[in-house]
C-alpha cells in the first residue's frame, strides 16, 4: 500500500506533489520521491524515512518542471532504502507504482537476458525496464505503455513519464486504487482523494484495466487494449476531514472495509493452485528443514497472541504437529523448553514491539528455529528472523487492529499450507483444496460488507433493547454488578 500523485498543468509540480503526498503519507513511510521533466530533462530526488526527509533533500536540492510524479513507499518487494525508493527510472522512462506484480522475476530474468541492469530490489523497476524495452522497437510511447501492462501479472496503480515526450504523463490501473482531477487547463491523478483535493473537487474513478493519457489541455481515458472511453465526472463535495477518511466515519471502519484488499496482496503471487503449495518467498527453510519441525512455539502480543491461537488450530488441524502458544512478555521467563527441532513463530504487526523481539532473541540464544510474521519489511523482527512471511496490510491508523489481523490469519494459513505439503500432512488434492478456498476469502469478506447496513439495524433492534434491560436490572438487583 503506497501513494502515488501526478501533475501536469501550469504550475510547479513539485509543491503540488509533495502537499498530495503529506496527505497520503498514511499509506507508508518508509521512503518518499519525486520526479520532475523540465525541457526534455528529468530531476529524481529520493530519500529513506518519512516525508520530511525528501523535503529537506528538495530544499537543499530544488526541482523544477510542470509535469511530475511523486510516491510515498510501504515496502513490499526490497528494503526501506533510497535505492529502493520510487521513482524508478531505466533509460527514459520513469515510473511510480502501487501493489504487487506477480511475476516481476520471471520479467526480470528476461529482461537481464536482453541486457537490462537493475539497481533495486523492488518489483517496480521492471515496470520501468520493461516499458524501456518495449518502445526499442516502437517509437509511440502509449503503445509501449500498452504492449508492457499487457504482460503484468498482479495488482497495479502507475504513472509513468518519458524524458522523450516531455508533455505527457500516463496512468493506469488494475487492483490498485487511482483517482484523477479535473482542473483549468491542468491535470491530477492520485491514489486517493485528499491528495489532490485542495485543487479540484471534479473527479474521474479509474476502473481496472483502464489507462489516462494526459496532454496539457487534454485527458484521454482507454482501456489497456486501447478501446476509447467516455468517463464521467463527479463533484466531491467532502470535508478534507471526511476526504482523509476516505468517506467514512473514523478510519478504523476505513480499515475494516480494506480488508479484502489486504487480503488479496498478501495472497498475491503465493498461490500455485496446480501444485497445490504456495511460494514464500522470504521463509528461507527448506522441506527438509521444515519436517524436521517436531514442535512449534508461536509468541507474540496483543491482538497478534489472539492470530496465533487461531494459527495453533490451523497448523494441529493439518499439520498434525504440536503448536503451543506463548505471550511475548512471558516466554523468555518460563526457561521454555527448545532444542533444534522446534520452531519458534513470532507474530507482529509493526517488527518492532519490544517484548516480541525479546523473545526471538531468546529462541534464537537456545538454538531454535525460527521465523516471523510481520507487516514491516526490514523492521528488527523481519531482520533477525531465520525467514519471515510479510502480510501486506499497509498502515493501520486505529487503534483496534482489523485488516492487520486479518492478514496475520492469512499468513498463518500460507504457512500451514506450505509446512503440510513439506512434511506430505497435505497432499497435492487437499491442498488445491484449500488454496482454492483461501482464494474465495476476499470476495466473501466484500460481500459480508455489503450486509454493513442491515447488521446496523438488527443491532439497533435486538441489542439496545437488551443492553437498555441489563441496565435497569443492574440498578435494581442487589448483586455486584459493577466491577470495580
Amino acid at each position: 500500500m503506497c501513494g502515488i500523485v501526478g501533475y501536469i498543468g501550469k504550475q510547479e509540480a513539485t509543491p503540488v506533489i509533495l502537499e498530495g503526498l503529506k496527505k497520503l503519507e498514511y499509506r507508508g513511510y518508509d521512503s518518499a520521491g519525486i520526479a520532475t521533466l523540465s525541457d526534455g530533462m528529468s530531476g529524481i530526488r529520493r530519500s529513506e524515512g518519512k516525508l520530511v526527509n525528501l523535503e529537506k533533500l528538495l530544499r537543499e536540492q530544488p526541482l523544477s518542471g510542470t509535469v511530475g510524479i511523486g510516491h510515498t513507499r510501504w515496502a513490499t518487494h526490497g528494503r526501506p532504502s533510497e535505492t529502493n525508493a520510487h521513482p524508478h527510472k531505466a533509460g527514459a522512462i520513469i515510473v511510480v507504482h502501487n501493489g504487487i506484480i506477480e511475476n516481476y522475476l520471471q520479467l526480470k530474468e528476461q529482461l537481464k537476458q536482453k541486457g537490462h541492469t537493475f539497481k533495486s530490489d523492488t518489483d517496480t523497476e521492471v515496470i520501468s525496464h520493461l516499458i524501456e524495452d518495449k518502445l526499442k522497437g516502437e517509437q509511440d510511447f502509449e503503445k509501449g505503455v500498452r504492449l508492457a501492462l499487457d504482460e503484468l501479472r498482479g495488482a497495479y496503480a502507475v504513472c509513468i513519464l518519458n524524458e522523450q515526450v516531455p508533455n505527457i504523463l500516463i496512468a493506469a490501473k488494475y487492483g490498485s486504487p487511482m483517482v484523477v482531477g479535473l482542473g483549468k487547463n491542468e491535470f491530477f491523478v492520485a491514489s486517493d482523494i485528499p491528495a489532490i483535493l485542495s485543487h479540484t473537487r471534479e473527479m474521474v474513478f479509474m476502473e481496472d484495466g483502464e489507462m489516462a493519457v494526459f496532454h496539457r489541455h487534454l485527458v484521454q481515458f482507454s482501456t489497456i487494449s486501447g478501446k476509447h472511453l467516455d468517463k464521467p465526472s463527479r463533484h466531491i463535495d467532502w470535508s478534507p476531514m471526511m476526504a482523509e477518511k476516505g468517506g467514512y466515519k473514523h478510519f478504523m471502519l476505513k480499515e475494516i472495509h480494506e480488508q479484502p484488499r489486504a487480503v488479496r496482496d498478501t495472497i498475491a503471487g503465493r498461490l500455485l493452485e496446480e501444485d497445490g503449495d504456495v511460494y514464500l518467498e522470504d521463509l528461507n527453510f527448506s522441506d527438509r528443514q521444515l519436517a524436521s519441525v517436531k514442535r512449534i512455539i508461536i509468541v507474540a502480543c496483543g491482538t497478534s497472541w489472539h492470530a496465533a491461537l487461531v494459527g495453533k488450530f490451523y497448523i494441529e488441524e493439518y499439520s498434525r504437529i504440536p503448536v503451543e502458544v506463548d505471550i511475548a512478555s512471558e516466554f523468555r521467563y518460563r526457561n521454555p523448553v527448545i532444542n533444534e527441532n522446534t520452531l519458534v513463530m513470532v507474530i507482529s504487526q509493526s517488527g518492532e514491539t519490544a517484548d516480541t523481539l525479546a523473545a526471538l532473541r531468546e529462541a534464537r540464544s537456545r538454538g531454535a528455529m525460527n521465523m516471523s510474521i510481520c507487516n514491516v519489511v526490514d523492521s528488527s523482527i523481519a531482520r533477525e528472523s531465520d525467514g519471515v512471511i510479510y502480510t501486506h496490510a499497509g498502515p493501520e491508523i486505529g487503534v483496534a487492529s482489523t485488516k492487520a489481523f486479518v492478514t496475520q490469519l492469512t499468513a498463518l494459513y500460507l504457512f500451514t499450507i506450505r509446512l503440510g505439503r513439506a512434511t506430505c500432512s497435505i497432499d497435492l488434492t487437499r491442498g488445491q483444496k484449500m488454496i482454492s478456498a483461501l482464494k474465495k476469502v476476499p470476495a466473501l469478506l466484500e460481500e459480508a460488507l455489503k450486509l454493513n447496513a442491515a447488521t446496523e439495524k438488527a443491532a439497533k433492534n435486538i441489542c439496545m433493547p437488551a443492553i437498555s434491560s441489563i441496565w435497569v436490572v443492574a440498578r435494581i438487583s442487589p448483586l455486584p454488578w459493577r466491577v470495580p
